[in-house]
């Protein structure tokens, strides 16, 4: 009977305690904080080391962040998730990627802020927004739940550096429906399905 008992209050301990190497959940909070450090990272722009895996934040990680798609934009995650969804929502994977690729070539490039909502944000004080979602005097509330999902999902590989730039490189892109006249100052480095994506010819930002 002593032996019986002893086994049950080992089990009840060892399934009433955290799986061994386990990692303790992440708050939305300190997701928010591994996001700062890795935008801080990418606005360097000089490493190309890999991302230890401790840093990275993972798929689990990132959907606690503004999982109602309801929250002020304040943080790199939602900042750079809500600018895919809104931008390119409904289309394919690489027009995604693609967009999430711009807001990171901004991040720190001369002419652009170095944190990734003041490259969202950038021209909205005087009304001539470089996203125009940002100020369109719509809702920036999310609609779609499973799209924005996905946005988020692409939002952590760029975060983490593990998106490929499918833009090539570029700082601008517009829709392919439209030719705005500001295009022919630019190198076009591709195409996805719904967008254009173009550099500066010299480089620098404009």
């Amino acid at each position: 009977m002593r032996l019986l008992a002893i086994a049950t209050s080992l089990a009840i301990v060892l399934l009433g305690a955290p799986a061994l190497g386990a990692e303790p959940a992440a708050t939305a909070a300190a997701v928010e904080e591994k996001a700062e450090v890795l935008e801080d990272k990418a606005a360097e722009k000089g490493s190309e080391a890999p991302l230890p895996t401790a840093e990275a934040i993972t798929k689990t990680e990132v959907q606690k962040v503004d999982p109602a798609g309801a929250a002020a934009l304040d943080d790199a995650i939602t900042c750079l998730a809500r600018s895919i969804y809104w931008e390119a929502k409904g289309s394919s994977t690489a027009d995604m990627e693609a967009v999430a690729s711009v807001v990171m070539n901004r991040l720190g490039h001369e002419g652009f802020p170095d944190t990734v909502c003041g490259v969202v944000k950038q021209g909205s004080e005087q009304g001539a927004c470089q996203f125009s979602w940002w100020c369109d005097g719509r809702s920036d509330q999310v609609v779609e739940d499973e799209q924005y999902v996905a946005a988020k999902e692409i939002a952590r590989k760029a975060l983490n550096q593990q998106l490929k730039d499918r833009s090539r490189g570029a700082l601008y892109f517009h829709d392919r429906k439209v030719s705005p006249s500001w295009a022919a100052e630019y190198i076009k480095t591709a195409e996805t399905g719904k967008f254009r994506f173009y550099k500066p010819r010299g480089g620098d930002a404009h």
